[in-house]
């Protein structure tokens, strides 16, 4: 689930789910009827990624008030567990029936939802009787990762409405994500990681010497005499914050790594000297063309990711040597 509001249409929610192709088929219908019809009653903007040979999953985004995308997604899910009878799902009534459904929410955002000690989230599974389960690792190639809620069809909405407020609330955090789209890795039982290696590869073999000029015309460089400036027109200045304690691990020893991201990206990325509130998070700004922001927030949320583990495996190896 992603949230990607603008500041002037802070009521309105975009949630994204991953859906195989058949159940893209059902949500559709035939002749674009379904989702015509689901417009119709909720309200709401609905549409699925476009097919792609070879890839079995879709991305389902539904766009509107945070009520209306809910009972969107109460109506989607009946019509799929409907459409399989085969299914070992019961589906006696939508108040007993099980099912779940995938949702894509942005890493940034991930803490939004889990909230301060698992509170936040442990109120919507008890509030609602919903099971929710998080990825560990982002989507290759994107800063998103799933959420699959778990249980009764009508809790599911519910609690798809409760998810939405939170993220209404603090949808600034949700800007920049890099969205996930299907087949752009080659293989995702690797988990995150070995997705995050090949990108950071491919850019580093195949993009990474025009954006590492990209990024010395950004600080200034002159062109060569003689050749035309090729200054990117279409910049975009995008802001994240960064927990202080994490942002010695994005600098790296000497500014290393903070420039190799800088390198592989061709962004432009200023670090605030001082935190911007009382949480204690720093801004990060980062300017340059979209597809090098792209770039630059996945390389920046994947050493993240890699210096959380880091220190997880660490404190297990304090409390196996206590032990």
């Amino acid at each position: 689930m992603s949230r990607s509001p603008s500041p002037g249409s802070d009521d309105t929610l975009t949630l994204r789910a991953l859906v195989s192709t058949k159940d893209a088929g059902v949500i559709i219908g035939k002749g674009g009827k379904n989702v015509a019809d689901l417009r119709e009653q909720t309200g709401v903007k609905a549409g699925v990624s476009k097919v792609i040979q070879g890839v079995h999953e879709r991305v389902l985004s539904v766009t509107g008030p945070v009520e209306g995308v809910a009972k969107a997604y109460t109506l989607i899910i009946q019509q799929l567990v409907a459409a399989n009878p085969t299914s070992p799902i019961s589906i006696s009534s939508p108040s007993s029936t099980h099912t779940s459904i995938r949702l894509l929410i942005s890493h940034n955002l991930m803490g939004t939802v889990i909230g301060r000690n698992g509170q936040k989230i442990k109120a919507i599974q008890d509030g609602t009787g919903v099971r929710m389960v998080a990825s560990k690792e982002m989507l290759p190639q994107s800063t998103e990762r799933i959420v699959e809620v778990q249980g009764p069809i009508e809790a599911i909405g519910n609690a798809l409405q409760e998810i939405g407020k939170c993220l209404l609330e603090d949808w600034e955090r949700g800007q920049g994500t890099v969205f996930f789209h299907p087949g752009a890795a080659d293989d995702r039982s690797g988990g995150g990681r070995r997705s995050s290696t090949a990108y950071s590869s491919s850019n580093y073999n195949g993009a990474g010497r025009r954006s590492n000029g990209d990024a010395n015309r950004g600080r200034g460089t002159p062109p060569s005499p003689g050749s035309p400036s090729t200054q990117p027109a279409n910049l975009r200045t995008q802001n994240i914050s960064i927990p202080s304690d994490m942002v010695g691990c994005i600098i790296g020893r000497g500014g290393s790594k903070i420039t190799e991201i800088r390198r592989l990206s061709g962004s432009k990325i200023s670090i605030a000297k001082a935190p911007h509130d009382e949480t204690g998070e720093r801004m990060f700004t980062i300017v340059g063309t979209p597809e090098a922001n792209e770039k630059a927030l996945f390389l920046l949320y994947n050493q993240l990711e890699s210096e959380k583990e880091r220190r997880v495996g660490r404190e297990q190896q304090q409390q196996e040597m206590q032990d």
